[in-house]
């Protein structure tokens, strides 16, 4: 069941590398790839968190706020990026017993309506999975867009 450390694994400083498809709703598109760092802070005594990523061979930055709701016991997950200036549309879910976060939500995407799904796995101390597929056919088939390994920078 879900609680409000679920995302305690998050807090601090990342490198990330990114993985993503050209075109988000084509998985025959290319993928393409870039590092990006990512520093992520506890709030709400742990019911709450932001984490700032940095992509500096692309020029923008990205942010997520991640909230807890204690009577739900889900979280919503809010992204923005410093290109479009806006929250999209939140997704919302839980962790399960095998440590998987999945978190599901409504957006669109070229014209499109799609629901989204957000996947949080192979979280350890120093490393961690996280993928975003879109579905435009009411969840039958998804096509995985973009996935991010996390890895804790060496110690200086």
């Amino acid at each position: 069941m879900s609680g409000p450390h679920d995302f305690d694994f998050l807090h601090g400083d990342w490198n990330v590398h990114n993985r993503r498809l050209a075109d988000f709703l084509d998985d025959g598109s290319d993928w393409e790839e870039f590092p990006a760092t990512s520093r992520c802070w506890s709030l709400f005594d742990g019911a709450a968190n932001i984490d700032e990523m940095g992509v500096p061979g692309q020029g923008w930055k990205g942010l997520t706020l991640r909230l807890f709701d204690p009577a739900a016991r889900e979280w919503s997950l809010n992204w923005s990026s410093s290109r479009g200036g806006k929250l999209f549309p939140p997704v919302t879910g839980a962790f399960g017993s095998d440590g998987r976060g999945v978190f599901h939500g409504e957006d669109t995407h070229d014209g499109k309506d799609v629901r989204v799904r957000f996947v949080w796995s192979g979280i350890s101390a120093t490393t961690a999975r996280w993928e975003q597929a879109f579905s435009v056919d009411g969840e039958r088939t998804w096509v995985t867009n973009w996935v991010m390994e996390f890895t804790r920078p060496a110690a200086s």
